[in-house]
């Protein structure tokens, strides 16, 4: 149970909720014990009525009425006990669940993107998901039930022993039995509970990739491939859990079967013992009543063990995740006012995942207000320099500075908070258009988000929709074009109304008319803001305060337009063949 310590923190921030709830366990059990005493007692009343040794009938009939009325009130009082742990103890699970989600999900907000990159959304899904229900199992059922095993065992067993220890002795042969088959068994089900938890999140996965590429699978006409490849994944993961419910069947047998023994026990030995006058015949009922009370706590051990058992295993699974350390740490949280001045002293980075250097050496200054424009062939590693400023990555070496300051030593929160990023492929939500407009500023009105579409020469396409601004996207906003999605995109960050702007190859699914129109309204909205535009057309750089041309991760040549176009080079060449292109 290493994995699960790491939950006892959960047990000290809800200790007063468990205390109580177990208080009250300790109490309903107590009084759920109380019925075999008075069964006892009564039936022993009516064997010495028998036997003459009260004579007065009424005195017996008295007391029996009494009895059964006591009885009544202890099984109501009981359950209504039991009513307030279950709120008490179930409830707390609920909590410690809902807290767990959110210390993943904070968890999975701080992991850098190279995490994402290693991991599938699936299995993160799973995690966050079922693993975290499988937790709660402990925390909520598998407490109480061993709450109530305990408590009955240890008032049971004691009451037994001190009305007849010889039985109670014979009554406790098959327990050791029961003991050491938990132990063994309970090991085969953690070790297969882990890999039926691996198959789930293979399976959610292969649902999720199979969902996102829909377009794809229909367009290439692969679905019975898609199928089969699934019925595969599922037959394995049936057969992994048939594996595992195999193993977990055979507790309740083997529970039932040692009950039943203790019952057979009771019965013989203490039947003997009645024939020689040795205990009455209201101690026999009494066992029983407490060998059958016991039957569910002993047969719930079982259950409870296969519960502690996965919950290990996801918690096992959950703690991979939050015990992995951000390779991005927020260093400060003091406030940084961002003005705009970026600078780059010999910056390298090679991304671990594929050991590709996508920059050498890197240097360059750009000042608050400034255009820079970032051209270069497919992995030249234009983009890597934007994901640097906006930290998703840190520098292997050289250093990246923000208002003369390294990068590193600004508030994360600040930073991104005062850069509107724009991909080449961007994502949106399943939400309204205007909420994904919205998302860059959440107290937008309606008219600015209006004035951000606008700008983003988007309104007249939203306004072709039946619902207008208020339409649903799909998905990752299937409902839109490629170009429509970018220039939603675009809107988000003009509305975000950042310090510095990053248009990462943006208007590659534009067409050149609607760009043009793009850039000129961009220079206005870029007024005072340090703006970098990555791009292969020369249409979108040409107004830049600086143009940088990447090869191989190394600057090979930067300058402004009217120098470029005049120096034999990648920007000339790209120039002539563009402007060749748009003449013919």
């Amino acid at each position: 149970m290493k994995s699960l310590k790491y939950l006892n923190k959960y047990f000290i921030k809800y200790k007063w909720r468990l205390l109580v709830g177990i208080f009250i366990t300790i109490l309903s059990k107590i009084l759920a014990l109380q019925i075999p005493i008075i069964i006892r007692k009564s039936l022993n009343s009516v064997e010495d009525f028998i036997k003459n040794d009260v004579a007065d009938k009424s005195i017996i009939e008295n007391q029996l009425f009494w009895n059964l009325l006591t009885i009544v009130g202890v099984a109501i009082l009981a359950g209504l006990l039991t009513f307030v742990m279950r709120q008490m103890i179930i409830v707390t699970s609920r909590l410690i669940e809902f807290d767990l989600k959110n210390e993943i999900y904070e968890q999975y907000q701080k992991l850098p993107i190279n995490f994402y990159k290693k991991n599938r959304t699936g299995d993160l899904m799973n995690r966050i998901s079922e693993d975290v229900s499988k937790v709660r199992m402990y925390f909520g059922p598998a407490l109480m039930y061993s709450m109530n095993m305990i408590f009955l065992f240890v008032v049971g067993f004691t009451q037994m022993t001190k009305i007849d220890p010889t039985l109670t002795m014979y009554t406790l042969i098959p327990f050791p039995i029961l003991s050491i088959s938990i132990f063994y068994i309970s090991k085969v089900i953690n070790q297969r509970s882990t890999i039926v938890q691996e198959y789930l999140s293979k399976l959610t996965t292969y649902n999720q990739e199979f969902f996102s590429g829909i377009n794809v699978v229909k367009s290439y006409g692969i679905e019975p491939m898609v199928i089969s490849g699934f019925d595969k994944l599922a037959d394995e993961s049936k057969e992994k859990n048939i594996d595992l419910y195999k193993v977990q069947a055979l507790f309740f047998p083997l529970m039932i079967l040692l009950i039943g023994i203790s019952n057979l026990t009771v019965i013989y030995v203490g039947g003997n013992q009645y024939i020689n006058g040795e205990i009455q015949i209201g101690v026999i009922a009494e066992f029983m009543l407490y060998v059958n009370m016991l039957t569910w706590p002993v047969a719930i051990v079982g259950w409870v063990t296969s519960m502690v058992q996965q919950a290990e295993a996801s918690q096992k699974r959950i703690n991979e995740f939050l015990e992995e350390v951000p390779e991005i740490q927020n260093t400060t949280t003091n406030s940084f006012k961002i003005e705009g001045d970026i600078e780059f002293k010999n910056v390298s980075i090679t991304y671990d995942d594929t050991n590709i250097t996508a920059l050498k050496d890197v240097s360059f200054s750009v000042k608050k207000g400034q255009k820079v424009a970032i051209l270069g062939k497919t992995g030249s590693g234009k983009s890597s320099i934007t994901n640097l400023i906006s930290r998703l990555y840190d520098v292997d070496k050289g250093s990246v500075l923000i208002d003369n300051t390294p990068i590193k030593e600004i508030n994360l929160i600040d930073l991104r908070k005062d850069i509107g990023f724009v991909p080449q492929d961007p994502f949106l939500f399943s939400d309204t258009i205007s909420n994904n407009i919205k998302f860059g500023n959440e107290k937008a009105t309606k008219q600015e988000i209006i004035d951000a579409a606008k700008k983003a020469v988007v309104h007249q396409n939203i306004l072709n929709f039946k619902d207008g601004y208020n339409t649903i996207l799909g998905e990752r906003g299937v409902t839109l074009s490629g170009g429509q999605k970018q220039r939603v995109s675009i809107a988000r960050a003009i509305i975000k109304n950042p310090q510095i702007l990053i248009f990462d190859d943006c208007l590659s699914a534009v067409d050149t008319e609607t760009e043009e129109k793009i850039l000129t309204n961009l220079e206005g909205v870029s007024k005072n803001k340090t703006t970098f535009i990555i791009s292969h057309r020369v249409s979108s750089a040409k107004n830049a305060d600086q143009i940088i041309i990447l090869e191989k991760g190394e600057i090979i040549q930067q300058g402004s337009h009217n120098q470029l176009i005049n120096e034999k080079g990648y920007y000339k060449e790209l120039y002539e063949q563009q402007l060749l292109e748009k003449e013919n």
